[in-house]
């Protein structure tokens, strides 16, 4: 079965301790979403970069391995792999967290719109748009249990 969290096993084991909504996702949502602000980071932090370091030598979890995949990010010419490293680069920099989205819902041209954008928000807004993104990664492997 595929961890819904990246390396973050406490978010399902707090959900688990609970009484059920009968929503899972939201269950799921309602935990992280009153988790500290240093969990919330943990958890972000969590997250690999997009076609960063784990990708190139294959330590990424096998559900980001095949999202990743999803949006061509195993395929990149030179050129978007030179701009995924220095757009995750400059994300880092300025956030101290990698950034978060769904690749599932987009495609490459798409990531990398995103990511240029998203530079210029405030770190709390980029905070509330990575759990925002991780709460839609979650939904998608939740139903892909289904």
């Amino acid at each position: 079965m595929t961890a819904l969290f990246e390396h973050s096993p406490w978010v399902e084991e707090r959900a688990d301790a609970r009484a059920s909504s009968g929503d899972r996702h939201a269950d799921l949502m309602a935990v992280m979403h009153e988790a500290s602000p240093e969990e919330q980071l943990a958890l972000i932090r969590a997250h690999p970069e997009l076609a960063g370091k784990a990708a190139i030598d294959r330590t990424l979890t096998d559900a980001s391995a095949a999202e990743q995949a999803s949006a061509g990010l195993d395929r990149l010419t030179q050129g978007e792999f030179d701009q995924f490293h220095t757009l995750n680069a400059a994300y880092r920099e300025r956030f101290g967290f990698p950034f978060i989205i769904c690749v599932r819902l987009t495609d490459k041209a798409g990531i990398l719109a995103a990511m240029e954008r998203r530079l210029g928000n405030e770190r709390e807004a980029e905070i509330a748009k990575a759990l925002e993104q991780i709460g839609e990664i979650v939904r998608l492997r939740l139903e892909d249990q289904k």
